[in-house]
């Protein structure tokens, strides 16, 4: 079993001469698998096809499709991580992407994390990191230059933790190093930060506010304060689904009704 492609072919392997590699040229998706099928498939092939668009990529989204569906297969595996790769390809030394029409597929699998107890139900212990998210022509993108979050991760080591939420210039909070954020300021209504300027648009955090639009919940795009002044405080992601926060320097938080309710949604979205 080879648990790599390059496009379309088992292989672990790319050109030095790839962009990705070269310029962080490119976009990703972190997909959960389950029953051997893609989950919030939906959401994530819209997201990687409006990346390509923002950044020029001439992707053939069902060329990838089809890919992913034989590489599942070929894999034979139950539940585990996708990750699937979009460079622009290979080309020419120097920042002009002209000339590069072929991009490239990377698909690998890996297994689920394991975390026990499972912060999705005890709750999740998050810190405020020192590093600031600057405003970005590239908001709202999962590209694959991610250093930002790579060196707001290393501020803590250890298992006390479970995320690290991150703010802008303005000392707004955006999100976590992994995950979105969202805060229940009042029963039936969810806020969760404007991603205009920076941060990441998940794909979990789309499914909920259409989940809670849906259901008759209210949710606003606008500004969290690190104060963190509200009921109840979770965090998403494609992967973990919803954790409730439950510490965060020094203030303390419940696992709420609204956070639950999500979090049972997310959970049987993400279990097929």
């Amino acid at each position: 079993m080879n648990n790599v492609w390059v496009d379309g072919v088992a292989q672990a392997s790319i050109p030095a001469s790839d962009r990705g590699l070269a310029y962080g040229d490119g976009l990703f998706e972190t997909i959960r698998v389950s029953g051997g099928k893609t989950t919030m498939s939906v959401y994530h092939w819209q997201r990687l096809q409006h990346g390509c668009q923002r950044l020029g990529i001439a992707l053939n989204l069902s060329q990838l499709r089809d890919e992913v569906a034989a590489f599942l297969q070929t894999s034979a595996v139950g539940s585990g991580i996708l990750k699937v790769i979009v460079t622009r390809g290979s080309g020419g030394r120097g920042y002009n992407p002209q000339g590069c029409c072929s991009p490239r597929r990377i698909l690998s699998i890996h297994p689920l994390p394991e975390r026990k107890p499972d912060p999705g139900f005890v709750g999740a212990r998050v810190k405020m990191c020192r590093l600031r998210l600057g405003r970005s022509a590239l908001a709202g993108l999962k590209h694959l230059n991610r250093l930002e979050q790579v060196l707001a991760r290393d501020e803590w080591q250890g298992d006390y933790y479970h995320e690290g939420l991150l703010s802008n210039d303005n000392g707004h909070l955006i999100e976590g190093t992994m995950s979105n954020l969202f805060v229940v300021s009042r029963p039936g209504e969810l806020i969760t930060p404007d991603l205009s300027f920076c941060g990441v648009a998940g794909v979990c955090r789309e499914f909920i506010i259409d989940l809670a639009h849906s259901r008759g919940l209210t949710v606003r795009e606008q500004p969290v304060l690190p104060t963190l002044d509200v009921a109840e405080v979770f965090l998403c992601n494609s992967v973990n689904g919803v954790w409730p926060v439950v510490e965060c320097e020094q203030r303390v938080w419940p696992v709420g009704p609204v956070t639950t309710f999500i979090r049972d949604c997310v959970l049987e979205k993400l279990h097929g």
